[in-house]
Parts: structure tokens; C-alpha cells; sequence
């Protein structure tokens, strides 16, 4: 019996983030951080799913999700966001537009 080829959306059998997704992401979470909303992160490379986890403390339970599903890429969009009760706020196949979802918690009104 011979082993399936790994999955080109994947390194070694795992779903992972390229340095080009981790940079958007990465960018928010520093912005966020810099706001006092997250402080701690996680990321999960698993066979069908890559998760970064956010944290606004290391013992919690993640406030949102962004998840890279490559298998959805056609039908819903690889990339959702998912809070902490388990919510889909946003799904696509464009991060940046994925992403700004979270980055309108960054907008506050000045009094």
C-alpha cells in the first residue's frame, strides 16, 4: 500500500500559515496588543486546519480564532474567524478582507 502525497496546501502533511498570511495576522495582533485587547497568541498546524488563537490572558480560553481550511477554498472560503462562543464572524478566501472584522473592535470613538 503506498502513502497519498502530501497536500500542496500543506508542509509535511499539516496544514500551516505561509509567511505571507502571518504577516496580516501578525500585523493586527501587534496593533491589538499595542491597544491592550490581546497579550498572548497560539498557533496550531494540524493535518486539515491551522489555527491562530488569541488570548487575552495565557490561561483562557482563545477570544477568536482565524482557522485556514484549504479543503473550503471552493465552497465557503479557507479562512474564517470564530469568537470565543463559537460564532463565525466572518468566512473567505480573502484574509485581509477576513481580517477586518476584527480590526473594526480597533476603532473607538473619542469622547
Amino acid at each position: 500500500m503506498t502513502a497519498l502525497p502530501p497536500s500542496p496546501f500543506s508542509a509535511n502533511g499539516r496544514t500551516a500559515f505561509h509567511r505571507t498570511e502571518l504577516g496580516p495576522i501578525l500585523g493586527l495582533y501587534g496593533r491589538m496588543v499595542a491597544a491592550g485587547e490581546w497579550r498572548d497568541y497560539g498557533i496550531s498546524c494540524l493535518r486539515d486546519v491551522a489555527i491562530f488563537s488569541v488570548f487575552r490572558r495565557t490561561a483562557e480560553h482563545p477570544l477568536y480564532r482565524i482557522e485556514k481550511r484549504p479543503k473550503l477554498r471552493l465552497k465557503q472560503g479557507q479562512y474564517a474567524i470564530i469568537a470565543m462562543d463559537g460564532q463565525i464572524l466572518k468566512r473567505g478566501n480573502d484574509l485581509g478582507q477576513v481580517l477586518r472584522v476584527l480590526e473594526r473592535k480597533l476603532i473607538r470613538a473619542v469622547d
